[in-house]
């Protein structure tokens, strides 16, 4: 069992290429809730995820529906969501093997509906006025935090 990277709707090729990448040399599986706000051949997302699309374990879910009845299959799993407007920070969670960490659209975050059905809301402190980080920056420090927590570091 290993800890997933969810991204709802997202927006920027670039970004989901570097998760691409994260995902493939952390063993992590990389979800991708659609629509995307560009095509998954996109040549920007094949030039930051470079040659490692083949090795990461990627799943695509047509609709946030279609990822809920996905998630409801997998057991354990608990749909962690990350937000700037969350009060719980990330380093003082108990992070468990199958957690779904769950990261928002660039432009627009999460929706209301989404965060209803998170088992956790966490969020990344930041310096004084700092509005957030960039997506796949907080995506590889919070899969860094629950893959410590865990012990699920890959080993060569």
């Amino acid at each position: 069992m290993t800890i997933s990277i969810v991204l709802f709707e997202p927006d920027i090729p670039q970004n989901t290429g570097s998760m691409i990448r994260l995902a493939a040399c952390m063993g992590a599986v990389l979800h991708i809730i659609e629509p995307c706000g560009f095509l998954l051949d996109n040549k920007s997302l094949q030039r930051v995820a470079m040659d490692y699309g083949s090795e990461a374990t990627i799943v695509r879910h047509l609709s946030w529906n279609h990822f809920l009845e996905y998630k409801q299959s997998q057991t354990p799993s608990r749909l962690l969501v990350f937000s700037t407007r969350a009060k719980e920070t990330y380093t003082a969670f108990a992070f468990q093997p199958g957690d779904m960490i769950l990261l928002g659209r660039e432009s627009a975050g999460v929706p209301d509906y989404v965060v209803q059905a998170a088992d956790g809301f966490l969020r990344i402190p930041l310096a004084a006025g700092a509005r957030s980080l960039n997506v796949a920056q907080a995506a590889s420090m919070a899969l860094g935090e629950a893959l410590r927590q865990t012990h699920l570091f890959p080993t060569p």
